[in-house]
């Protein structure tokens, strides 16, 4: 694909990866976030309503995702405009890090929704909106919006310049643009590298929105959460989860950023 993506095309290719992803991987990331709680994943329903939350994710994920990409590559654009392509990695890291602070003003509320839906086996999506609301007022929406950004701007910064490099040296390498599949396993390699480097800082996000309103850890400081689950659960429990985690973020990552090469592709032509 060309360096400059109309933005019409990111927006509808972000849009169709983010759902696809959402959607496909949901039962992994509700099994993730059991184990992270505190309840356990017994005690948090097992494999009982393992869909709970769907809706919330599913209505989130498309403006999300596409806010996301419409500013990662406005954004790589530019940068690379002025520095140049010697420091392209850093136009990459540019990108991502600007992408993820945007994006999480819409990720958060939903994630609030879901994974509190996702904790308690039963509870719909509205039912949580209700409940968070009734708790915690309009802010509990964004309950861990820092730690959430805290994460996920280490974990693009890893994922996202991998991501790129590997898809130019694979190009490079056969001496022709990568096809959609092609872009799909280095999606994967690079999300399933940067999900296992980030997976204490998940588990501390996930914390923060589960505690309990009042709570010391429901105030949103990482290292606090990170204390309180290792003070519970050792070194290992900063770990929980990883293995779903790690899984479902490569296969999220294949699917996510093969389906946004794929739409892009075909997208760029019909705009063309």
């Amino acid at each position: 694909m060309d360096d400059k993506i109309d933005f019409r095309v990111a927006l509808i290719a972000g849009g169709a990866a983010g759902t696809s992803a959402d959607i496909i991987l949901y039962p992994l990331d509700t099994i993730k976030t059991r184990l992270q709680s505190q309840n356990g994943f017994i005690g948090s329903g097992g494999f009982r309503g393992i869909y709970s939350g769907l809706f919330s994710a599913a209505l989130g994920s498309a403006p999300t995702a596409a806010l996301f990409f419409c500013t990662y590559e406005s954004t790589k654009y530019v940068t690379k405009t002025v520095i140049g392509p010697t420091w392209e990695p850093v136009a990459h890291m540019s990108g991502a890090t600007v992408g993820e602070i945007a994006a999480c003003l819409l990720r958060v509320p939903v994630e609030v929704v879901k994974q509190r839906a996702q904790a308690t086996s039963g509870i719909s999506s509205l039912s949580s909106l209700r409940k968070t609301i009734a708790t915690d007022g309009l802010s509990g929406l964004y309950r861990g919006f820092f730690v959430t950004v805290s994460r996920e701007i280490p974990f693009s910064l890893i994922q996202f310049p991998l991501w790129e490099i590997f898809k130019k040296s694979w190009s490079n390498k056969q001496q022709q643009p990568i096809k959609a599949w092609q872009s799909s396993l280095c999606g994967a390699v690079a999300g399933g590298i940067a999900a296992a480097l980030t997976t204490p800082l998940d588990v501390a996000k996930t914390r923060i929105i589960l505690a309990q309103s009042g709570s010391i850890v429901a105030s949103g400081n990482i290292m606090v959460a990170l204390k309180e689950v290792y003070l519970q659960k050792g070194f290992t429990g900063l770990w929980a989860g990883v293995a779903p985690r790690v899984m479902w973020i490569s296969i999220g990552g294949a699917v996510f950023l093969g389906v946004y090469e794929k739409v892009c592709i075909e997208a760029t032509k019909y705009y063309s």
